[in-house]
């Protein structure tokens, strides 16, 4: 309660961040370190609350890769059986003569042949129910090759936001005083006009006896640069009109705190605006430390080197 009052005193809270104000309904974080929201929606059925479009472009590409390849694998697996039930002899060109597990592993190339449409012709249906199964099998492979390009078109067109942010935020010394501060840098050949960062914190306490949410905005040094090349140290001063102003190394221990950040640039290569989040929670704040220098000249002066793996480099310092 002391230090609800301590905060209150200073500031006034924000209540329109869309996460609510009742603490006890919320997980852990608030947000994931990729950005995303701790939710998850019930009362629907599974196939209402999912939008398989959106899913199978936000899948990470080898677990894409391996959907296709699964569904290819067992949609000719299907047909085959299916040929296979029909019966072999209505498959001109395979031998009966062979095997059954010859005579399937025929049926399945037969069908996914028929299913790319490539049709080398060493077999072909005979009757209409083979006949009318194959054409029923053409359409659907048609179809699918249709889908899976526009998923490969969605994936590669999406605007994506290439920027790394530092595994930990710190509490430093800065001009004279201390500042919170983080930084993040583009990591592919991307550029980026007109970057713009709000940092909201988010705390929660007791009030009155009930666990509640209290969100504050933090003031940034900086909070747009007109391009972003290298990487940006983004610094919010602890003043008296910080949330974080007379907090403790203990604070940061013990309290269930988090930093939510959100980012809002230009990608002149898409010429679209495109945004993307991240947060820190307390456990993830170093209190008393500085970030090392991530970036050089290189050895003609010729070019900036900066080096991305260096991004969570820091080292502690006494405030």
């Amino acid at each position: 309660m002391a230090l609800f009052q301590r905060l209150n005193s200073k500031l006034t809270p924000i209540i329109n961040t869309g996460f609510g104000t009742n603490a006890t309904v919320n997980g852990k974080r608030f947000l994931d370190k990729e950005g995303s929201a701790r939710v998850k929606r019930l009362g629907l059925t599974f196939f209402e609350r999912n939008s398989w479009y959106h899913t199978l472009l936000d899948l990470p590409t080898w677990k894409f890769l391996l959907l296709l390849l699964l569904f290819y694998i067992g949609i000719n697996f299907v047909f085959a059986y299916l040929y296979f039930v029909i019966g072999i002899e209505h498959l001109n060109g395979i031998a009966t003569t062979q095997s059954q597990w010859e005579q399937f592993g025929q049926a399945y190339f037969f069908s996914a042949q028929t299913f790319t449409t490539v049709g080398y012709g060493h077999i072909s249906p005979v009757g209409f129910l083979t006949s009318s199964l194959s054409a029923a099998e053409a359409l659907i492979g048609l179809l699918s090759f249709a889908i899976a390009t526009g998923l490969f078109f969605g994936r590669f067109s999406k605007p994506r936001v290439y920027l790394k942010f530092s595994e930990n935020a710190i509490i430093a010394p800065y001009q004279g005083g201390t500042a919170f501060m983080f930084r993040m840098a583009p990591y592919k050949n991307t550029n980026y006009l007109d970057t713009e960062v709000n940092a909201t914190f988010g705390l929660s306490i007791e009030e009155n006896g009930v666990l509640t949410n209290k969100f504050y905005t933090l003031d940034l040094e900086i909070s747009k640069v007109n391009t972003l090349m290298l990487s940006w140290t983004i610094v919010h001063p602890i003043t008296e009109k910080s949330p974080f102003y007379q907090f403790t190394a203990q604070d940061f221990e013990t309290l269930q705190g988090e930093i939510l950040v959100f980012i809002k640039t230009f990608d002149d290569m898409y010429s679209t605006t495109v945004a993307t989040r991240t947060s820190y929670i307390f456990k993830e704040v170093v209190y008393g430390a500085k970030f090392k220098p991530m970036f050089e000249s290189s050895t003609k002066h010729s070019h900036t080197l900066i080096h991305l793996n260096q991004l969570n480099d820091f080292e502690k310092v006494t405030l």
